[in-house]
C-alpha cells in the first residue's frame, strides 16, 4: 500500500524540481522517500501518515526550544494581529539589535536580513568594500550559503584558483576565492605569507556543521585571528548554525576569539526566516545609507520573525539553560558511543552545546578529508533503521544534528534504547 508520504512526493516531483525546495530534503544521500511533516510539538514531529518521530534535526538548528514552544507561539500570535509586514522600521527591530550587540561582544552594530545566505553574501561584499581587496579565503567542507563566490571547490594546491562547484557559476566569479583545508595551520600560514595583502576576508564556520560536525584544533582559530590582524584582513565567523546553539556567547564565546564580522541565523529567528550580520562599527559604517556598500531587503527585520526571535533569545538566557542542553546532548552522544563500542561497531560521536556529530569511523574527524573516510553505507543503514524506530536524524552523513531543551532524559533514553536494538543485530 502506498503511503501518503510517497503519494505527496510523487505529486511534488511534477511541480517542484526534485520534489523538494532544498536539496538535502530529497533523501538523495540516504535513499528512500522523504518524510513530509505536518506537525511538531516539543521534541516530536508527526508525518503525513500520522507516525511520530523524535526529532534531531529541529528544522536544521533553529528550534533550540523544540517545536511550537508556547512562549514563541504566544509572541507570534500577539504580534501578527498588528500586521504581517511594513517595509519600514519597527521598535522590535531595535530591541533585537540591542540584544544581539549585548549578547555577542564582537558585534557593535548589526543589520537584520532574511536568510543566512543573504548574511554571508553581504558580509563578503562588506569586507571587500572595507578593505578595497578582492580575495576571499574559505575552507573545504564549510558551507556559507549559495552565494556564487562561495560555491567553490578546492584547486590542486593552496595557491591555485578555486573552481565552481555548481553549474551556473562563472569561473571568473570564483577566481578570487581560495579554498584551504580546515584545521591546516601550515597551509594557512603559507597562503598568508605569499598573498596576505590581497586577502579581503577569511570566512569560516568556527565549528563546521556542514561536513557533519568538526571542531577546531586548539591553535586554528587563534591563528586565523592573528593572521587577519597582521595582514589587515577581515575575519568573518559564519555563526548562522553555531550562533546561540553552542553557547550564549556563540562559538566565539566558547573559544574566546573576537571576529571582525559575524553572521547569524537559525536560532535568532526562532523558527522564522531571519538572519543578521554585524561586527565592528567602523566596518558596519561602510554599509548604505551611511557608506558605499549597498544592501537592502524588503522583508528585512520582519516583525513576525523578530517577535519569534526575541522570545527565543529571552528563553535561552534562563540560568542553567545551556548547562542542561549540553548535558542532554552529551547523554545522547556518550550513550550512542557506548552502545556501539559494546557491539564492536566502528563508531564515535562528539558534541558542543546543542550540536552533535555521529561518525561511522574509529576516530573523531578533524577535516573534510577525514569526514569523507566515514562509512556512508553504515550511516545510511543506521538512519533508516532509526527512522523505522521513530527517530529522525539528518538524512545525510555529512550534516550535524541538534538537541533542543525539549529533549528530556526520557526522550534521550528512548533514542538509546532504539539504537541498542539496532546495534545488537548489526552484522
Amino acid at each position: 500500500m502506498t503511503s501518503l508520504n510517497q503519494k505527496l512526493f510523487q505529486r511534488s516531483q511534477e511541480f517542484i524540481p526534485g520534489g523538494v525546495n532544498s536539496p538535502v530534503r530529497a533523501f538523495k544521500s540516504v535513499g528512500g522517500t522523504p518524510v513530509f511533516f505536518k506537525q511538531g510539538k516539543g521534541a516530536y514531529v508527526w508525518d503525513a501518515d500520522n507516525k511520530s518521530y523524535i526529532d534531531y534535526v529541529g528544522s536544521w538548528g533553529p528550534l533550540i526550544l523544540g517545536h511550537a514552544h508556547p512562549e514563541v507561539i504566544k509572541a507570534v500570535q500577539n504580534k501578527i494581529k498588528d500586521g504581517l509586514t511594513f517595509g519600514a522600521p519597527t521598535e522590535a527591530e531595535l530591541e533585537i539589535a540591542e540584544l544581539l550587540c549585548k549578547l555577542v561582544p564582537s558585534i557593535e552594530q548589526v543589520r537584520l536580513v532574511s536568510s543566512g545566505t543573504e548574511a554571508t553574501m553581504t558580509a563578503i561584499r562588506l569586507a571587500r568594500g572595507y578593505t578595497g581587496r578582492n580575495r576571499i579565503i574559505k575552507f573545504e567542507g564549510c558551507y556559507h550559503g549559495h552565494d556564487d563566490a562561495l560555491l567553490v571547490k578546492a584547486g590542486s594546491g593552496a595557491l591555485t584558483l578555486g573552481c565552481p562547484s555548481s553549474a551556473g557559476v562563472p569561473a571568473e566569479v570564483t577566481n578570487s576565492t581560495t579554498v584551504l583545508n580546515f584545521n591546516d595551520l601550515e597551509e594557512l600560514e603559507q597562503i598568508f605569507s605569499k598573498a596576505g595583502r590581497e586577502v579581503a576576508a577569511v570566512i569560516v564556520e568556527p565549528v563546521a556543521g556542514n561536513m557533519n560536525f568538526v571542531t577546531p584544533n586548539p591553535k586554528f582559530l587563534p591563528a586565523l585571528r592573528e593572521l587577519c590582524t597582521k595582514y589587515g584582513s577581515v575575519l568573518i565567523f559564519d555563526e548562522v548554525m553555531t550562533g546561540f546553539r553552542v553557547g550564549l556567547g556563540c562559538a566565539q564565546g566558547v573559544y574566546n576569539i573576537k571576529p571582525d564580522l559575524t553572521t547569524l541565523g537559525k536560532v535568532i529567528g526562532g523558527g522564522m526566516p531571519m538572519a543578521a550580520f554585524g561586527g565592528k562599527r567602523e566596518i558596519m559604517q561602510c554599509l548604505a545609507p551611511v557608506g558605499s556598500v549597498y544592501q537592502a531587503g524588503t522583508l528585512s527585520g520582519n516583525p513576525i520573525a523578530v517577535s519569534a526571535g526575541l522570545a527565543t533569545l529571552q528563553m535561552v538566557q534562563t540560568p542553567g539553560f545551556y548547562e542542561k542542553l549540553t548535558s542532554s546532548t552529551q547523554q545522547l552522544t556518550n550513550g550512542l558511543t557506548g552502545i556501539a563500542k559494546k557491539y564492536e561497531i566502528p563508531f564515535c560521536a562528539q558534541s558542543l552545546g546543542g550540536m552533535f556529530g555521529l561518525y561511522f569511523r574509529g576516530d573523531i574527524p578533524s577535516s573534510y578529508a577525514e569526514v569523507m573516510e566515514c562509512d556512508v553505507e553504515s550511516f545510511n543503514r543506521f538512519f533508516h533503521a532509526m527512522l523505522e524506530e521513530g527517530i529522525y536524524f539528518a538524512p545525510s552523513s555529512f550534516e550535524a544534528g541538534f538537541v533542543s531543551s525539549a529533549h528530556s532524559d526520557m526522550v534521550i533514553r528512548k533514542t538509546l534504547q532504539a539504537a541498542e536494538r539496532i546495534f545488537s543485530t548489526w552484522e
